[in-house]
């Protein structure tokens, strides 16, 4: 019979540490990790580290883990580990850290049955002369029965919670505010919870649930495939999270099948949902379902589907108020992050997009806006109403009646129609800001960034600077075929708008770029729009049309 060593659960303060904020607590929590996970590799029973409320520095390197290792806090608040790096002033400094690179970690070395709960990590005492990848709150690669539960992870110059390969693991209840505060926007990482797959083959079990992620530098939760030839792996859920002022909401960057349900994605600054293939593989994720979500009032687009090969699907969500589309199929060009093209760009159709009984209203232009090509899409079931809102023609202002703040712009003399601007870029001087909302005489301005205090990219404007505005587009339609559609099913949607001040201007429209080739479109209700059921600018060719209010007889 194997003896167990004693104690299993072992307290911080008795072991070495501090926890007053000053000593650094590196070396005790790195002796008292290593004597543990020595324990547990002997006889196979778990241990436990309990820490109580205190201020737990972290000087100049990450504490190398170990496998049957669990960290507990007193709670967020209570317990907190400050991580600095003032010896190392290059060097970043996560919390704990076991990686591929550095400890050869992998299917055959991981790190299994290890809980983390109950404790903050506050990453502003890092201070880097660059952006560096690793500057995150937990860096662990290979984790087999993880639990990740009630943490509060912030100022982290890279993602917070940037642990890849995730294997029968739970993510519950992190909470991930500011983090990537030294990435631009366009580098890699800088999330609040960045997971990367793959590295367990075609299936990762991996449950994501009641996170929160706020003002994060990239995404507020993404998903990302590691290697563009691993199998994208199916097993990963999203459940009731909330992504707000991040760059992107949620994103898909290489998963197959990803579930995304009952979340809310609000006034994040590109998309609230992102399938792309942004990732590090420019893989786009593909096969995913995204359900029963709030995605409102995002700064550019609710929900952005792009590079995939499809199939996907939206169904069931309530996608208002964003400030360019409420859902836009697109693609990202012919090279993402300077790698060869990939199936998915351009020239690419994407298969089997289902777009279906959402609630789509209030977004500044086309409520749905297919802009790359498609076959076999679905847009069924949806109400699409009041989208469109803006309306407001080309403006110019300057002089003693226009005021300017960090994050609006005021012009007494103005008469704009309220929300008549939203979406556009205002111009004064050499800067530019996004409008994201306006009263007759007040433009309210999204920050130049995540977390930033400011809409800005140089500095406020001087009182008095001349602005301008641009036109609004003429065709605001509720729902616009702008690229090559290949037999899509167009069926059972209501596409009007009742507003006092109507907006959507067509039911259904094609643009020059845009075919309709060999639909179904039946049993929809196209009247009630502000200028006309359809406007098909590429006629329509062959297919089934019947039933349709407001645009019968067939064209």
């Amino acid at each position: 019979m194997t003896r167990i060593a004693e104690p299993l659960v072992a307290d911080a303060r008795t072991h070495g540490l501090a926890g007053d904020g000053t000593t650094d607590d590196r070396p005790a929590l790195a002796a008292l990790v290593e004597s543990l996970g020595a324990a547990y590799a002997a006889d196979g029973q778990p241990r436990t580290i309990v820490c109580p409320a205190g201020a737990y520095a972290i000087h100049d390197e990450g504490i190398r883990w170990r496998s049957g290792v669990s960290l507990i806090g007193a709670g967020p608040g209570a317990t907190r580990f400050l991580l600095a790096n003032p010896s190392r002033p290059t060097g970043p400094t996560p919390l704990a850290v076991f990686t591929t690179r550095e400890h050869g970690a992998g299917r055959d070395n991981h790190l299994a049955d290890c809980t983390f709960a109950h404790f903050e990590i506050d990453g502003s005492g890092v201070t880097l002369p660059a952006y560096d990848v690793a500057a995150k709150g937990l860096f662990l690669q290979y984790v087999l029965r993880g639990r990740f539960h009630d943490l509060y992870i912030h100022d982290t110059g890279a993602t917070g919670f940037g642990c890849d390969f995730l294997q029968d693991t739970v993510v519950d209840a992190v909470r991930a505010v500011r983090c990537g505060r030294l990435n631009n926007g366009e580098e890699e990482g800088g999330a609040g919870i960045g997971i990367g797959i793959g590295g367990w083959g075609d299936t990762e079990r991996l449950a994501v649930t009641a996170c929160t992620t706020v003002g994060n530098g990239t995404s507020g939760i993404f998903f990302e495939l590691q290697k563009w030839h691993w199998t994208p792996p199916r097993g990963i859920r999203v459940v009731g999270c909330h992504a707000e002022g991040n760059r992107f909401g949620i994103s898909d960057w290489g998963a197959d099948g990803l579930v995304v349900s009952a979340c809310t994605m609000t006034a994040n600054h590109q998309a609230g949902f992102d399938v792309s293939a942004l990732g590090t593989s420019s893989v786009a994720g593909r096969g995913g379902i995204a359900t029963g979500c709030v995605i409102d009032g995002n700064v550019w687009d609710g929900v952005a589907i792009g590079n995939t090969p499809g199939p996907y699907t939206v169904e069931g969500n309530r996608i208002s108020r964003n400030g360019r589309y409420g859902y836009w199929q697109h693609n990202l060009g012919p090279s993402v992050r300077g790698v060869p093209p990939l199936p998915g760009d351009a020239d690419h159709s994407c298969a089997d997009i289902t777009v279906t009984g959402n609630d789509i209203w209030g977004n500044a232009l086309d409520g749905v806006f297919v802009d790359s090509p498609v076959v076999d899409a679905c847009i069924a079931g949806n109400r699409v109403r009041g989208n469109g809102r803006q309306v407001s023609p080309a403006s110019t202002g300057g002089g003693a009646s226009v005021v300017y703040e960090r994050l609006s712009v005021r012009d007494a003399s103005a008469g704009w129609v309220p929300d008549g601007q939203a979406g556009k870029m205002v111009a004064a001087g050499s800067q530019r800001a996004v409008v994201v909302a306006n009263t007759a005489t007040e433009l309210v301005l999204a920050p130049v960034r995540p977390g930033a205090a400011t809409a800005w990219p140089e500095a406020t404007p001087r009182q008095g600077t001349a602005y301008r505005l641009p036109d609004a587009p003429p065709a605001r339609a509720g729902i616009t075929l702008g690229a090559r559609t290949d037999t899509p099913t167009i069926r059972d949607n209501r596409v009007w708008d009742r507003g006092g001040h109507r907006t959507q201007t067509h039911g259904l429209r094609t643009t020059a770029h845009g075919t309709c080739m060999s639909p179904r479109v039946h049993d929809n209700d196209l009247e009630g729009n502000t200028v006309a059921a359809t406007a098909f600018t590429t006629p329509p060719a062959g297919g089934v049309w019947y039933r349709n209010l407001g645009l019968d007889p067939t064209p």
